[in-house]
Formats: structure tokens, C-alpha cells, sequence
């Protein structure tokens, strides 16, 4: 592994490649809450990684997978008091060096700048891919026994596009709802087909999104 700098030249940036289970944690990581930035039209790309305080523990995970691509560990940082509360809420982040190997990335989840879920991404979704999106942006709803892709960010004609493919690759009965935007519910009865797909594979301390 190369040694830490603020600095790395053109052709230390071209030594980092990406190991398949990266490739698949970032499809999910993608679906949810990771950005990839680019520096520049003709630039690299970067990832931009962000939590809440209280999922330090998922984010310090999230770092030791991704460590070898980082200049600096993670930081908490305050962000501006809440309009209504008043109250100030903490997080934690941490970026990667700018590096050519997540320039993929960036060009099928932002062609236009906007994120947007690529066409592909039937071929590219698979069950570790899942685990860390759900363990990004779902959630699980104890009164109903669901679980719920916070996909509110991408159009209809997208989250539909998801939920037919969670349908197809893992016959996951899906509905797609609209709560300040359109998100994904995965019924109760198909729970236990996502808590055998992915127990094995989920990050521990997210097991608890899953039922778990």
C-alpha cells in the first residue's frame, strides 16, 4: 500500500484499483447516501462519505474498508442549528484522494451531474451491494415488518426500475410509495428471504435494518 500524502502524482493515482468486493459495496453505498465528486471536467474522482454522529460505528466501518484510498481519517463536524429546534446536530465524514479507478462511478450515477440510478444497474446490483444499500438509506418498520429504501431522491420511473429488479433477481415483493418522494417498501412476507440473503454479509452493527 502506498504511504499516506497530501500529494500523489498522475501515475501513483493510476496504481489504485478497485478489488471486486469494493465494486460492489460502492453500487450500494451509490443508492444511498455516498457521493462521488468529480475535480473538474477532465479531473478524478473522489468519494464523499457522510453520517450522522450516532452511526459513527457504520461510518468507522465504512473507513477501514476504504482506508487505503483516504489522505486523512474521519472527522465530526457540527452542522448549523436545526431552523425549527435550534438544536445543533453532529456527523462524521471523510473523503477519498481524487483517483481515476471511482471515475466509473461517477460517470453512470452522475452523467448529466445530477445522481441518478444507471440503466445497468440490473447487471450490477448484487446481494453485498444490496446489504450496504439498505444499511445506507433503509430502514425497518417494526410495527409493520417492513422495510422501507429511502429512494426519494431519484424519479418514479427510477425507483420503479429498483423495485422490478429486487423483484426479479431475489422475487423480494416490493411496493413503491410516495412519502416525500417515492420510496421503496419491501413487504413483510419477503423479510425473511432479505434477512437469509444477507445476514451473513450485512454490517453487523445495521443488522437491526433487516429485523436483525
Amino acid at each position: 500500500m502506498l504511504k499516506k500524502k497530501n500529494y500523489l502524482t498522475q501515475a501513483e493515482r493510476l496504481q489504485f484499483t478497485l478489488p471486486t468486493q469494493l465494486n460492489e459495496i460502492l453500487v450500494g453505498l451509490l443508492l444511498g447516501d455516498l457521493f462521488a465528486r468529480k475535480r473538474g471536467q477532465a479531473g478524478n474522482t473522489y468519494l464523499f462519505f457522510i453520517q450522522g454522529l450516532v452511526h459513527k460505528d457504520y461510518l468507522d466501518h465504512l473507513y477501514d474498508l476504504f482506508k487505503a484510498y483516504c489522505m486523512s481519517t474521519p472527522k465530526i463536524y457540527d452542522v448549523k442549528p436545526h431552523k425549527k429546534t435550534g438544536k445543533v446536530y453532529s456527523g462524521i465524514r471523510f473523503t477519498t484522494y481524487s483517483l481515476p479507478c471511482f471515475n466509473y462511478y461517477h460517470n453512470i450515477f452522475y452523467p448529466a451531474g445530477k445522481k441518478v440510478v444507471p440503466l445497468n444497474i440490473g447487471e450490477l446490483l448484487t446481494p453485498l451491494s444490496l446489504a450496504y444499500w439498505i444499511a445506507d438509506d433503509g430502514g425497518f418498520d417494526k410495527s409493520t415488518g417492513r422495510i422501507r429504501l429511502s429512494t426519494n431522491s431519484f424519479t418514479l420511473e427510477e425507483v420503479n426500475l429498483l423495485a422490478s429488479i429486487l423483484n426479479k433477481k431475489w422475487d423480494l415483493k416490493c411496493a413503491v410509495h410516495y412519502n416525500n418522494g417515492h420510496v421503496i417498501n419491501i413487504a413483510a412476507r419477503s423479510v425473511p428471504a432479505v434477512q437469509a440473503l444477507l445476514k451473513d454479509i450485512m454490517p453487523s452493527m445495521m443488522k437491526h435494518k433487516i429485523g436483525l
